[in-house]
């Protein structure tokens, strides 16, 4: 039986929705697909509807290496062959399976992993994608340290019972990671930060052309 996330459901249409104005068709049907890499597909439910609504592009779902037979299974049962097949990527190791990508996705992965991980996470993604590339990052955020309401603030204290190196992240810590990564050429600037049901967010990056 395929795992199942009733989450994925809930939020797959917003975050299309979103995705769809920043990813459009290509003008040139001879244009080379370009390849969205998800950091942590989870169930893989994500993975295969994104490249069902989304079939110009290519989609690369990845997660820990205990997690890709379950995005296989969503991936067997699904007729996108822009699907691609599920690459292990583990925020721990040094090098990603991919060395240079189009774009970026991730959702709900950065309160859950420890913010040292976040940071592996958002390096990772700084170095992998390409000039004028968008990296989306859907979830929770606290703003000024603060939460944006009472369910985030009893989400949060979840959280860290489960695991107390989890927790929702400062928007503004999230930003400044981004922007200040080792190598200037790799910096990433925040374009939008979309509001999304349910007290979520998704901020927008983009790996810009540093002017001289």
């Amino acid at each position: 039986m395929k795992a199942y996330a009733a989450s994925c459901d809930k939020n797959k249409q917003a975050i299309l929705e979103v995705l769809k104005r920043y990813l459009p068709v290509q003008i040139s049907s001879a244009s080379s697909p370009e390849t969205v890499l998800e950091i942590g597909s989870g169930t893989g439910q994500h993975a295969v509807y994104f490249a069902e609504q989304l079939a110009h592009l290519n989609w690369q779902p990845t997660d820990r290496q205990q997690q890709l037979a379950d995005i296989e299974s969503w991936r067997a049962e699904s007729t996108a062959n822009n699907c691609l097949a599920a690459l292990a990527l583990d925020l721990d190791d040094s090098e990603w399976p991919l060395k240079k990508v189009d774009h970026i996705f991730t959702a709900n992965t950065v309160h859950i992993v420890s913010w040292p991980r976040v940071i592996k996470l958002l390096e990772g993604a700084a170095k992998t994608l390409s000039l004028q590339g968008y990296f989306f990052i859907y979830g929770p955020f606290n703003y000024q340290g603060q939460f944006t309401s009472e369910s985030n603030a009893g989400f949060d204290q979840w959280l860290k019972q489960r695991d107390a190196d989890s927790g929702i992240r400062d928007f503004e810590s999230i930003c400044q990671n981004l922007a200040n990564v080792e190598n200037q050429s790799d910096k990433l600037d925040l374009i939008e930060d979309v509001t999304m049901p349910a007290n979520n967010r998704i901020l927008v990056f983009q790996k810009k052309l540093i002017s001289s």
